[in-house]
């Protein structure tokens, strides 16, 4: 498992740049091939298999994270405004709440991608090699 984190980790700081989906597998692919064995890829890759999550939402928070976390953004700020302007200090518990749900909502999608990435980056080793 602790290969799968590192990969995982990589694959986050590949994300981090702006370039496209190629670029980044590219990239991804060069430092799994020096990292891990043929063996330990299909080990990992089956272990990424059996944990990623095949439901609904899952997959529209990979897509779209940012889009889905929005609505709470807004309510983070609505409870602001309110709580600034009303002098309401109860309104500030929506600030909060608004802010970790989006954070959490964020980061999920990150991992998600991440672990996406490196899934379509070892299936592309895979494709290479029987070539």
């Amino acid at each position: 498992m602790a290969k799968l984190e590192r990969l995982i980790m990589m694959a986050e700081d590949e994300l981090v740049q702006y370039s496209t989906t190629a670029r980044k597998i590219e990239k991804l692919r060069q430092k799994v091939g020096l990292s891990l064995t043929n063996i330990e890829q299909k080990q990992v890759k089956a272990e990424l298999i059996a944990a990623m999550s095949t439901d609904d939402i899952s997959q529209i928070v990979e897509k779209n994270r940012q889009s889905v976390s929005l609505p709470f953004w807004g309510i983070a700020g609505l409870g602001l405004l309110l709580g600034i302007s009303m002098e309401q200090p109860v309104d500030f518990i929506a600030t909060v709440v608004g802010t970790v749900a989006a954070i959490a909502i964020q980061k999920w999608g990150w991992k998600l991608q991440a672990k996406r990435l490196v899934l379509q980056t070892l299936e592309d080793i895979e494709e290479r090699t029987k070539i």
